[in-house]
C-alpha cells in the first residue's frame, strides 16, 4: 500500500535526493506511482527517534570512523536466530554485572576489616589498607 503525499511527489525531499544521484533519462523514467512506491520503501528504512542516541566520528591514523549508538523500545519482530542472540547477550550482560558488584563487595568488606583492624590470618595482608591510609 503506498502512502498519499500533498503536493507532487517530485518535491519530496527524500525522492529529490534519490533523483539528483540519477542520470536524467532514468529520472525521467519514473511514473508518480512508481515514486510514491520508492518514497514508502525509503521511508520504512529510516532509523525514527530514539529515546538513546548517539552518534559522532573518532579520527583513526588514516581515516575517520563513525559510531552510532541507538537504544528504545524494540518494535520488530525477532528471528529465533536474534532472540537466542539477545537471550545470551542478556546473560552476559547479567553475568558480567553480578560479578562486578560481588567484586566490588568484597573489595568494601575488606577494606572495612582493615579498617576495624581485624586479621584473619596472621603476618599476610594485601597491602590494600596501607595504600588508601598513605
Amino acid at each position: 500500500m503506498a502512502l498519499k503525499f500533498k503536493g507532487r511527489i517530485e518535491d519530496d525531499p527524500v525522492i529529490r535526493n534519490l533523483l539528483n544521484a540519477m542520470p536524467d533519462d532514468v529520472k525521467k523514467s519514473f511514473t508518480e506511482k512508481q515514486l510514491t512506491y520508492l518514497k514508502t520503501a525509503v521511508a520504512s528504512r529510516q532509523w525514527g527517534s530514539h529515546p538513546v542516541d548517539l552518534r559522532g566520528t573518532v579520527k583513526g591514523l588514516k581515516h575517520r570512523y563513525y559510531y552510532v549508538f541507538l537504544a528504545g523500545k524494540n518494535k520488530r519482530e525477532l528471528s529465533r536466530r536474534e532472540e537466542r542472540m539477545s537471550q545470551l547477550v542478556q546473560a552476559g550482560i547479567l553475568s558480567l554485572f553480578l560479578t562486578l558488584s560481588v567484586l566490588i563487595g568484597l573489595l568494601v568488606l575488606y577494606v572495612l576489616k582493615s579498617a576495624l583492624g581485624i586479621n584473619l590470618f596472621e603476618g599476610f595482608s594485601l597491602g590494600l589498607w596501607d595504600w588508601i591510609n598513605t
